[in-house]
């Protein structure tokens, strides 16, 4: 596994080259980056083939704005930014999906003590059976896929990816309180969907 500090070395290389119109550069981060996208886009999307499209979009997006590409985040974070981006567009173009309103599911007070709700992964520790845990997985996939696809995508980036609240907002542009506000709401629709 190559070190941190050489692998920001090379994707810069690269960058460069890429921005001299080398396209053998393109392939290395197409080829580098391949697997990390589609693993992300699939969260984000719930389908192979939506999650093919979003790859498509998200290198076509490298290749046409590398220029735009200033050095002021690690590539891996502007890459990380136009795949989540990419796969919103795709959820909202999908009208077939029908999602639910969390604003069925109020905030609560810090007063009552039950304004914090465990991460979603939290649901999965101390489940040894295999047939259990896959259960709770197929649940926890249909649960998510009744999300809109900003609050789908704010819990998958928050639980399951372990990203800061303010990353969040930075990434989604949206502002610390609409994102806490968002994923607590759908930490309770999760939980009651869950609770079964």
């Amino acid at each position: 596994m190559r070190s941190q500090a050489s692998g920001k070395r090379k994707d810069y290389l690269l960058i460069g080259q890429l921005k001299g119109g080398d396209r053998s550069a393109f392939d290395e981060i197409f080829r580098q980056y391949l697997k990390q996208v589609y693993g992300q886009a699939r969260r984000y999307t719930g389908r192979e083939t939506d999650a093919d499209d979003v790859v498509q979009e998200v290198f076509l997006s490298v290749y046409r704005k590398i220029k735009t590409f200033r050095g002021q985040s690690q590539f891996k974070t502007w890459l990380y930014r136009l795949t989540v981006n990419a796969a919103l567009r795709k959820l909202r173009n999908n009208k077939k999906r029908r999602e639910v309103s969390l604003y069925d599911y109020p905030l609560r007070s810090q007063k009552d003590r039950r304004h914090r709700i465990t991460p979603v992964a939290d649901r999965f520790h101390g489940i040894d059976d295999p047939s259990k845990r896959y259960e709770l997985q197929q649940l926890l996939r249909r649960a998510l896929n009744k999300l809109g696809p900003q609050n789908r995508t704010i819990i998958l980036m928050s639980d399951l990816e372990g990203f800061a609240d303010r990353e969040i907002a930075s990434i989604l542009g949206l502002s610390l309180s609409a994102v806490k506000a968002r994923l607590h709401r759908a930490r309770l629709f999760l939980r009651g969907e869950l609770a079964g």
